[in-house]
C-alpha cells in the first residue's frame, strides 16, 4: 500500500472514530434538567417558555419585563395583565415593589402571581402551611362557576395555601381545605394567585385543565376589545434576574457530559499524534514552462506533420467570414471565384483587388497540396494584410 494512502485511511479511521463518540454521547447522555426557575428563558420542565411562546402565538401581546416595577406606572393597566412566577423579591424592597403592584391594580391591571413570593406582592395577601399531610402534589377541586373554576380539575403543587381573608376573596380551587387557587378585586383590577407556577410551567402546561387556567387567568385576546385586560401580557423576568452570575447563566446545560466528551476528543488527538517515517524531504517543485518554449514545441509539432495547409485555410476562412460578415457580399459570391469577389469589393469600395483575389487563389489551391514552411507562412502574411486592409476601409 501506498503510504499517502495508507495515511489517507488512518486520517478517515480517526474521524470515524470521533464521529461515533460524539454521537454515542449524545444519544447515552442524560438531559440535565436541573435548572428550576420558572422563566420565559428556561426550557425546561420548570420553566415557562412554552407559555410565552403559546400566549404570542394565540394573539396575546407576549412580552418579556424586565424593568423595575415602578415602570409599570407608564402602562396602560387596564390592557394588561402581568405575571409574577414565583419571583425573587429582595426583603428590602418588598415593600416598595407591593406599592407599585397595589397602583397598578388599581388602576385597572390584572396580575397573576404564584408562590408564596408572589402572594407576598399581592396587596393583603398571606399564605400559610398547607393543612394536608401528603401535600406535595394534588388534583384540585374547582369551586363555583367563575372561569377560574371553569376550567376544571388542575394538577397543583400544594405547597402554600391563601390565609387572607381580608378582601372578598374567591376562592377558585380547592387542594382538600387548602385555598390554592383565588382570586379578588383590588380597585378597578384582579389579583389571582396560584399556590405553584406548576400550570405554567412546561412541564405542566402539556394538562388541558392547566392550559384553561391559564387563559382563564390572563384573559381572552379575542373576547377583549381595546382598553380591555388581556390584551397585553407581560412576563416578570426582572426579579428572576436580579442574581445573576457566570454560574447561574450555566445552568441546565450538561457541563459534566461535555467535560468528558471534550476530555474523550482531546485524548484521541493526542493518542493520534504520530511523526513521519524516514527523512523529511522537501517538495519537489516542477519547473515552470515559458510562454516562448510552449510556441516553439507547437512549432516543432506543425513542421514535423507538414500541417501548412492548416495555417493557410484558416487565414483564408478568416478573410472569407470578414467579406461576408462585414463588408456585407452575398454568400453565394462569397463561395464563388475569387475574381467575383475581387468584383463586388470594387462596387463597395472602388480599389484593385486584384492582389486580394491573387492570394485566395493561391490558399485555395495551398489546400490541394504541400507548401514549403516559408511559402506558407508568406502566404498568411498576405492573407492577414487583405483582411487588415478591409477593415481600414470598412471602418
Amino acid at each position: 500500500m501506498k503510504p499517502a494512502n495508507r495515511d489517507r485511511r488512518r486520517v478517515l479511521l480517526f474521524a470515524g472514530a470521533v464521529l461515533l463518540v460524539i454521537v454515542g454521547a449524545s444519544l447515552l447522555a442524560p438531559n440535565d434538567d436541573s435548572d428550576k426557575s420558572p422563566t420565559t428563558y428556561n426550557s425546561g420542565t420548570a420553566g415557562i417558555k412554552a407559555a410565552y411562546l403559546l400566549l404570542h402565538d394565540l394573539g396575546y401581546s407576549a412580552e418579556r419585563w424586565q424593568q423595575d416595577p415602578s415602570d409599570l406606572s407608564s402602562v396602560d393597566a387596564a390592557d394588561t395583565t402581568v405575571i409574577f412566577a414565583e419571583p425573587n423579591v429582595p426583603p428590602e424592597k418588598l415593600k416598595q415593589v407591593r406599592a407599585e403592584v397595589s397602583a397598578f391594580l388599581h388602576r385597572g391591571g390584572r396580575v397573576l402571581a404564584t408562590g408564596a413570593e408572589g402572594a407576598s406582592l399581592l396587596p393583603d395577601g398571606a399564605v400559610g402551611p398547607p393543612m394536608q399531610l401528603f401535600g406535595k402534589l394534588c388534583l384540585t377541586t374547582p369551586e363555583g362557576r367563575g372561569p377560574l373554576a371553569r376550567a376544571g380539575q388542575v394538577s397543583l403543587a400544594d405547597h402554600f395555601r391563601w390565609t387572607a381573608l381580608t378582601p372578598v376573596v374567591h376562592v377558585e380551587q380547592w387542594c382538600g381545605g387548602d385555598a390554592v387557587v383565588v382570586s379578588y378585586r383590588v380597585g378597578a383590577g384582579t389579583a389571582i394567585w396560584w399556590s405553584s407556577a406548576l400550570p405554567l410551567t412546561n412541564g405542566g402546561l402539556k394538562d388541558d385543565a392547566s392550559l384553561k387556567l391559564l387563559l382563564a387567568s390572563v384573559g381572552n385576546p379575542g373576547a377583549a376589545g381595546p382598553g380591555q385586560p388581556g390584551s397585553r401580557i407581560l412576563f416578570d423576568e426582572y426579579f428572576h434576574g436580579i442574581e445573576t452570575s457566570l454560574w447561574s447563566l450555566a445552568r441546565g446545560l450538561p457541563l459534566q457530559q461535555i467535560a468528558w466528551q471534550a476530555g474523550v476528543v482531546g485524548l484521541l488527538l493526542i493518542l493520534s499524534f504520530s511523526r513521519r517515517n524516514g527523512p523529511i524531504r522537501p517538495l519537489a517543485r516542477l519547473p515552470r514552462t515559458s510562454p516562448i518554449e510552449f510556441a516553439e514545441s507547437m512549432g516543432q509539432l506543425y513542421r514535423k506533420g507538414g500541417a501548412t495547409q492548416a495555417a493557410t485555410e484558416s487565414a483564408r476562412r478568416r478573410l472569407l467570414r470578414f467579406l461576408r460578415d462585414r463588408c456585407g457580399l452575398p454568400r453565394e459570391i462569397v463561395q464563388a471565384d475569387a475574381a467575383g469577389i475581387a468584383a463586388a469589393l470594387n462596387s463597395r469600395f472602388p480599389g484593385d483587388w486584384s492582389k486580394l483575389a491573387e492570394h485566395l487563389n493561391q490558399a485555395a489551391d495551398a489546400r490541394y497540396q504541400s507548401l514549403a514552411p516559408r511559402s506558407a507562412l508568406a502566404l498568411v502574411k498576405a492573407l492577414d494584410h487583405d483582411l487588415k486592409t478591409l477593415i481600414e476601409r470598412t471602418t
